[in-house]
């Protein structure tokens, strides 16, 4: 069943992805027709009517990724099915960054397969013991969903790897993609179950649910929803590849919050929202925000953090105490170099095992002192890849073991099993040196759990042998394309690469003076003891509180099919202006003011031939030829050209270049503001412009009599709208001590005078008008961005002032659904021409020019 909220709107999609089941909900307000909404209850589906948010239930967050934290075994014998939480997951860690009353729900997949008939037990009994709602997927659409979408084609795509040939990468399968869907889907059912989408945070994780978003949003339109992806997010030249990468797009930008590691990968982000939506952003008091369809999606930028109290609860175990002893009994002598990756392509692992074959090669005193520990976890996929870079693995270490070492010293010692947390933590404090050569890599935190357990505790401190109050040392090599290098500002970076840089930072790590180790050390240290996983939960938590707080401030619908649904959050009062409201009150009314936008409005934006066409003559030539209408062009373009481009309207005002120039019909004489009179300021703006203009192809400049505008639309979009950020922060130095205006537009950047603007001839018109003892008692105001805003706001400011004798009936509208200062919207330039066409059919059909109605030019002037 298709949504009433859907109907008659923009850009929508054939599909039923998003079809859910009603829930019957009491609502105070339904739409019934789009943009007009009724007093009325109804049964609708969600909640995008709802005007005030529940205070019954308590509020709770719903922690939602691919898997649960939870470990789970079956007895063998009794067939019993026994769970424990696990202590490592993140997502049970971040629990920290919460206030202890805060409830938190669970929803993912099991790491185990339960039988279908097991499930509706297993189901009760972790909701009930662990506030976890298991997501089941049957098993060929999970081995689709995770192993071939996820896995095969997400994954390696978002780390830089593109399905070249075959044989280099899974191609996009139409297959693989609607499993994706279906789980996210089922992801999606799950959490219906257990929201109170008035009060409740929803707070999805990682690139498995990137589209969970919209089908949140679809069914609860005001849903306080944070999105946070733990891998890479590449570059638009990358990501662009994806088939689906729209509706990916659309879908993130359903959350209220998105979350990233690094800026880089932000970066590469809001440059897909550039390239391929079109949107642009900006820096709100310090947060990254970008406006979509009435919203504002936040965009955070903070790495994870490791949780302390699990670490030093490692290292305070009996069992890494005695593991730290007989390890160093292992490699007694020796100095400790240690690696601790999953076997998986992207980490680097054998560039690293080349990068200490040239140590050793070019440092001989080095041989049989140093030990390279390479921990191998288990792959989290399967394939030919996988086996490829297990195989290269050990034929390097098989070589640089037979190359350099001798009976009693192997250079190189991997260890490929499951090695326990505690065993993890005894390498890590004994380790002179840690390394991650990964070539692209999400965040990584071994890392920050080597420094954390060089730190140490007193218990670890006992079984090393070090003296209390030792100071700590420790040295990193990280790779640049990891997230958490920006983060460790003392650790040795390198290119994975370049192996012989990589082969000359181990060198200096282990050469390093122990003064320097140490204050790297305690400069990493410093940092990730106070940014931990609990300071990363709670400073999301709290920016996405921040970002839903102004849900009910606005009404919200919906509009698309499938995965193209999105939501329009506008002012309550904004709604569409309908032919049959204007044109009643246009015929009760004899003293009206028109003002017309023309790029955009009247002529549409895209368009090439920027003339008006005959049909926008004879539409502007019938409103003119009432004689109770006085019209206006109000543009930002030149005089002459406009003069020329309706000379046959002669009873038509022109305000050109945004009313430095304006005459009130084709006979009258152009008047110039008074507002501006000097324009040196050209000489000092224009060589700024033209620096841009040469550094930026495509991009050029406009000369007016009264204003200088530099143009960027056939500019890249990216380095076109970089190139403008800068523009106006460099000409709003130079000039300011000047006496103009220097404003960003849709792919401009204009120097004005100041006060010369299109609301100051919207407020001369119609005090010209009161002037006469004529007064408008109707306004009218189309216009499509933001130098109209001045009018939308001049003539609702004019109306309301005490000199007028009546308030008018005012009509100001936007082109296009977004935020504005106007009541009132139409979709495009068609329904601009319809909706003129509709007034001018009003007016008499013997309109003759009367010099009594028409405004005298002297009191405008």
């Amino acid at each position: 069943m298709v949504s009433r909220s859907c109907l008659n709107l923009l850009d929508l999609a054939s599909g039923d992805v998003l079809n859910f089941p009603r829930t019957p909900r009491s609502l105070p307000r339904v739409m019934t027709v789009p943009g007009i909404f009724s007093d009325s209850d109804g049964d609708g589906s969600n909640d995008g009517d709802s005007d005030n948010p529940s205070s019954g239930c308590q509020k709770k967050k719903i922690i939602v990724a691919n898997f649960l934290p939870i470990n789970a075994q079956k007895d063998s014998e009794s067939g019993k099915w026994s769970f424990s939480f696990d202590e490592d997951a993140l997502l049970l860690q971040m629990k920290d960054g919460f206030s202890i009353n805060t409830g938190v729900v669970y929803v993912g997949s099991l790491k185990a397969d339960v039988d279908i008939s097991e499930q509706e037990e297993v189901s009760q009994k972790l909701l009930d013991e662990f506030n976890c709602v298991p997501t089941f997927l049957p098993p060929d659409l999970y081995r689709k969903f995770y192993h071939g979408f996820c896995k095969h084609h997400l994954w390696p795509l978002f780390h830089y790897m593109l399905p070249m040939c075959p044989d280099h990468g899974d191609r996009f399968d139409k297959l693989l993609w609607q499993a994706y869907v279906s789980a996210n889907k089922i992801f999606a059912d799950k959490v219906m179950e257990v929201i109170n989408p008035e009060d409740d945070y929803v707070w999805i994780h990682d690139y498995h649910l990137m589209i969970l978003p919209t089908f949140l949003r679809k069914r609860f339109y005001r849903v306080k929803l944070g999105f946070f992806l733990h891998s890479p997010f590449p570059s638009s030249e990358i990501y662009r590849t994806l088939p689906v990468r729209d509706e990916i797009l659309k879908a993130l930008l359903n959350a209220d919050l998105i979350g990233f590691h690094t800026f880089d990968y932000a970066r590469h982000f809001l440059s897909c929202c550039s390239r391929m939506l079109g949107l642009d952003y900006e820096s709100k008091r310090g947060h990254i925000g970008l406006e979509y369809f009435g919203r504002t999606v936040y965009i955070k930028i903070l790495p994870v953090g490791v949780h302390m109290g699990r670490l030093e609860c490692a290292l305070n175990h009996p069992s890494s105490s005695n593991k730290v002893k007989e390890i160093q009994k292992q490699f007694e002598g020796k100095r400790l170099i240690v690696g601790v990756d999953d076997m998986d392509i992207f980490k680097g692992i054998s560039l690293k095992l080349l990068a200490m074959e040239q140590l050793l090669h070019h440092n001989p005193e080095l041989q049989g002192k140093v030990v390279m520990v390479q921990i191998i976890n288990p792959a989290r996929s399967s394939g030919k890849d996988v086996q490829e870079a297990e195989k290269e693995t050990y034929s390097a270490t098989k070589r640089i073991n037979s190359l350099f070492g001798f009976p009693g010293y192997e250079p190189v010692v991997l260890i490929d099993r499951p090695v326990p947390f505690y065993e993890k933590t005894a390498y890590y404090a004994l380790a002179e040196c840690c390394i991650v050569n990964a070539v692209r890599d999400g965040m990584n935190l071994i890392p920050y759990k080597y420094i954390v357990c060089r730190q140490g505790t007193s218990k670890m401190d006992e079984a090393l042998g070090i003296a209390p109050g030792s100071p700590k040392v420790s040295t990193l090599v990280v790779s640049e394309f990891i997230g958490c290098s920006p983060s460790l500002s003392g650790a040795v970076r390198v290119n994975p690469w370049d192996i012989e840089a990589v082969a000359d930072a181990l060198n200096l790590a282990l050469t390093m003076s122990d003064l320097e180790k140490q204050l790297r050390h305690e400069k990493h240290y410093r940092y990730i003891s106070s940014h931990d996983v609990a300071y990363w939960a709670r400073s999301f938590m709290q920016d996405l509180e921040r970002a839903c707080k102004d849900h009910y401030s606005k009404r919200c619908w919906g509009i698309g099919f499938g995965l193209n649904f999105r939501i329009l959050s506008l002012s309550p009062s904004f709604r569409k202006l309908s032919n049959e409201h204007i044109v009643s009150a246009y015929k009760k009314t004899c003293r009206r003011a028109i003002f017309l936008d023309y790029d955009g409005t009247i002529v549409p934006q895209t368009s090439i031939v920027k003339i008006p066409g005959p049909e926008v003559i004879s539409v502007i030539n019938s409103l003119c030829g009432d004689p109770k209408n006085s019209v206006f062009i109000v543009s930002g373009r030149g005089r002459d050209s406009l003069s020329d481009w309706f000379a046959q309207c002669e009873n038509l005002g022109i305000a050109a270049e945004h009313g430095y120039f304006i005459r009130s019909s084709r006979t009258s004489n152009w008047e110039t503001s008074s507002l501006a009179a000097d324009f040196d300021w050209k000489r000092m703006a224009e060589p700024v412009m033209k620096l841009y203009t040469e550094a930026t192809d495509g991009s050029y400049i406009e000369t007016k009599d009264s204003a200088l505008v530099w143009h960027h639309q056939d500019a890249d979009p990216d380095f076109g709208s970089c190139q403008s950020k800068e523009l106006l922060d460099h000409l709003e130095s130079v000039l300011a001590n000047e006496p103009v205006v220097v404003k960003r537009g849709q792919h401009i950047v204009e120097v004005k005078p100041q006060g010369v603007t299109k609301g100051f001839v919207a407020d001369k018109v119609l005090s010209a008008m009161v002037a006469d003892g004529k007064s408008a008692d109707f306004v009218m105001c189309i216009g499509d961005d933001r130098s109209d805003e001045d009018m939308f706001e001049s003539i609702s400011n004019t109306a309301s002032s005490l000199s007028y004798p009546s308030a008018p009936e005012i009509f100001a509208c936007t082109v296009g659904q977004k935020p504005s200062k106007a009541r009132y919207y139409v979709d495009d330039t068609n329904e601009v021409l319809a909706l003129l066409q509709g007034l001018a059919n009003a007016s008499s059909s013997k309109a003759r020019y009367s010099t009594e109605v028409q405004v005298s030019f002297d009191n405008i002037a």
